[in-house]
């Protein structure tokens, strides 16, 4: 899916990073670059950053918000985050209440480890 868009995949376990360039290399993919680092040493801009819900929403926007390029807009969603996150998620959102979006995986997967999993996206 999406030929015409570029992936950066970036993690600092290196094992991870391996997988990911295997799984890419194997289903012939050439849109996608791993590359074995931390997200804090990544300067590119892109249109979205994806995470899993490695920290808090306001610190993962304050983070993400210097990898967004503001100045290219030409997506569905104006770019932004989007990242995995599990429970209660309404105080971390209160602060994006007008420019976010809680998309619950359960309208997609019906397994109940998907129940209380959601993709939020953040407009940056």
């Amino acid at each position: 899916m999406y030929p015409e868009c570029h992936f950066t995949l970036v993690d600092s376990i290196g094992k991870k990073v391996r997988v990911a360039q295997a799984v890419a290399e194997s289903i012939g993919l050439k849109n996608v670059e791993c590359r074995h680092e931390r997200a804090e040493e990544e300067t590119g801009k892109f249109d979205f950053v994806v995470s899993r819900g490695v920290t808090t929403l306001p610190e993962l926007c304050a983070y993400a918000s210097r990898l967004i390029d503001h100045r290219n807009q030409h997506n569905a969603f104006p770019n932004g985050v989007l990242c995995l996150k599990g429970g209660d998620v309404s105080a971390e959102m209160s602060k994006y209440r007008n420019s976010s979006e809680v998309i619950p995986i359960s309208s997609w997967f019906s397994e109940d480890y998907f129940k209380d999993k959601k993709v939020i996206y953040v407009q940056i």
